[in-house]
């Protein structure tokens, strides 16, 4: 079987998409991925059997709404031709698209009309997405145009994956049938997330927030939080990039704490699993938004797997799928809780020790070598009910 992964997103960093990728290619299958090129890396590589095309250079500076739709549209044009191109010389059976955003999927049209079979992946809800991060509400037209994109490009799609129940829920009752939408979490990788030998970073109790900085992530509560911890000997290391890295740090600044914040930037996938299974505390501080509400957060198991006990936000949807017993939990968007978390997590081995305890056993049984047999299954099911596949593959 041949198969396409197609992502506005960094793949190396990204861990949904690379998921898919290398298990289709661990069991044989011929994949490529079509996705974003960050700075100095290669137009083209082999990644752990997959061949990636970066296409488009992308810096995480939009200003604003407008500045953000003409780099996916810039994006999409360029993945359709080179999408288009590539199926007429040697045919996809099967194409993943990943979104955001939803109207990505429509890259793969003239492939579908030849018989490809089209994954629809939304990692994220684009409508409440587009609200959080541009501060609209659900009655702007800008909204209800994204609702009107989600219902065609589902539709158009042969299958969607959504990556949580409550959003599965939602998105059943405005744009698709139930029959045709699964709903696949962000199980970690145990070849990438797993417990390892403790790495020194240095004395201290430290604390890691790996992942996008985007306002909904909550990320500046964490740092206000350490500025009421300066009696502790917390440490915080926020790993990743985003639109809200150059504020954090300013923050961190003026609060008088960056010598005990420390930005990462951005690393590969694999360095920031060791760092993670290093540390003491993982922390995913998310704000109780909209949609910070029901966005589930891979850190949360990655963490787990890990080793780490996990600090996090009482979310809508942390609380759907975890409990007291696996994390700590404090309330959202509160810095003083948030503090006095890691002030008695810090205090208290017993406690870490139990969490961590607790959580290598939830993730024996949730993990992707566990489960990737429900997307393996979704996809020789599509591909045989299309009745072609690719000769030789």
């Amino acid at each position: 079987m041949k198969a396409c992964m197609i992502a506005y997103a960094f793949y190396d960093s990204d861990n949904r998409v690379r998921r898919y990728a290398e298990c289709l290619a661990a069991r044989g299958d011929v994949v490529d991925a079509i996705a974003l090129r960050g700075n100095g890396q290669a137009k083209e590589s082999r990644l752990k059997g997959v061949t990636v095309s970066r296409i488009q250079a992308r810096t995480r500076n939009e200003k604003g709404p407008f500045s953000y739709l003409f780099r996916l549209l810039a994006f999409f044009i360029r993945s359709t031709v080179v999408l288009t191109l590539r199926h007429l010389s040697e045919p996809y059976d099967v194409i993943h698209v990943h979104s955001v955003p939803d109207f990505q999927v429509f890259c793969t049209l003239i492939p579908r009309l030849l018989g490809a079979r089209v994954i629809l992946d939304l990692h994220d809800i684009v409508p409440e997405f587009y609200a959080s991060k541009f501060g609209v509400d659900d009655q702007c037209f800008v909204f209800r145009a994204l609702l009107r994109v989600e219902k065609m490009s589902t539709r158009f799609a042969d299958h969607v994956i959504i990556s949580n129940d409550l959003w599965r829920g939602k998105l059943v009752q405005r744009s698709v049938p139930a029959a045709k939408c699964s709903s696949i979490i962000n199980y970690p990788d145990p070849g990438i997330f797993h417990t390892r030998e403790r790495r020194n970073l240095g004395s201290g109790f430290v604390i890691c927030y790996p992942g996008t900085l985007n306002h909904h992530q909550g990320v500046d509560l964490a740092v206000r939080a350490m500025a009421d911890l300066r009696d502790s000997e917390a440490k915080l290391l926020v790993v990743g990039d985003g639109p809200d890295r150059a504020a954090l740090i300013a923050l961190a600044t003026q609060l008088g704490v960056n010598d005990r914040v420390f930005f990462l930037g951005t690393v590969p996938l694999e360095e920031v699993a060791r760092i993670m299974s290093a540390v003491d505390l993982g922390i995913v501080p998310k704000r109780a938004d909209g949609f910070g509400n029901e966005a589930f957060s891979t850190k949360i198991l990655e963490f787990m797997a890990c080793g780490v006990p996990v600090l996090a936000a009482r979310t809508k949807i942390d609380t759907h799928y975890f409990n007291d017993e696996l994390v700590q939990f404090f309330e959202p968007g509160d810095v003083q809780d948030l503090a006095a978390r890691i002030r008695e997590l810090t205090a208290s081995p017993r406690r870490c020790a139990y969490l961590r305890r607790q959580s290598l056993q939830f993730v024996a049984g949730n993990n992707w070598g566990v489960r990737k047999s429900e997307y393996l299954e979704l996809v020789d099911h599509l591909v045989s009910s299309s009745g072609c596949l690719t000769q030789g593959a």
